[in-house]
């Protein structure tokens, strides 16, 4: 079981890159003193500036300053919760999710398929298709959401190498008009989670990669013979 966070030192790398933008707002700031300093050197002494403007010119910078620094702040905070949201779904690595996403058979093993046809369908056909996206079987179904379990052999029983599949449910209605063609829910073990910037990500056996919020199911993995 692997737990792992997009780059391994986005620790080191978060506070880099804090020190970063607090140096660039030190060096913006003392640049901004030498611009106001630089006015009031070169200004018309029988047309003063007004100090009013001054202030509303340091209020201005302090407010993009602090805005920086609130940015730099939220960004933390952001980091920091999706470490949680990834402790939150490591538990799940080892498990079988069910998800409409490529599956890794390995040759032998039975894979669970979970269609759901339309409740106007009258005809579905389940096709499979290889790594590369090349049909290579298409089997008329019963037009139900039971579970099947697909054991890799097309109509002619001999057996698919092993490999990643995925699969995909034609529905048709009475009239034999395709009403939908989407792809099927599979279980596939969770290999690893991993959070990023986007939330936690979770990959599949074979290497398939899906977001937590698209599992429906969750089972225990079946115990290795």
């Amino acid at each position: 079981m692997v737990y792992a966070v997009n780059g391994q030192s986005s620790g080191s790398s978060g506070s880099t890159a804090q020190s970063s933008d607090s140096a660039t707002v030190n060096s913006d700031y003392q640049t901004f003193l030498m611009m106001l300093t630089t006015q009031m050197q070169n200004q018309d002494p029988l047309n003063p500036i007004e100090s009013s403007d001054y202030a509303v010119q340091l209020a201005t910078f302090s407010g993009v300053e602090q805005q920086v620094k609130s940015n730099q702040l939220l960004e933390s905070l952001s980091a920091q919760m999706g470490l949680l949201g990834m402790a939150q779904f490591a538990s799940w690595v080892g498990m079988e999710a069910r998800t409409a996403a490529p599956v890794q058979f390995d040759g032998a093993t039975p894979v669970t398929l979970s269609p759901n046809p339309p409740a106007k369908a009258d005809r579905t056909i389940l096709v499979t298709l290889n790594s590369i996206g090349q049909e290579v079987a298409r089997t008329e179904i019963a037009v139900s959401s039971d579970p099947i379990n697909w054991t890799g052999q097309d109509s002619t029983g001999d057996a698919f190498m092993p490999g990643q599949y995925s699969f995909y449910l034609e529905s048709y209605d009475a009239s034999g008009t395709m009403i939908s063609n989407d792809m099927v829910e599979v279980y596939s073990r969770i290999t690893e989670a991993r959070g990023g910037a986007n939330g936690t990500t979770l990959v599949l056996a074979g290497g398939a990669t899906v977001g937590a919020d698209e599992i429906t199911a969750l089972r225990a993995a079946p115990a290795a013979n």
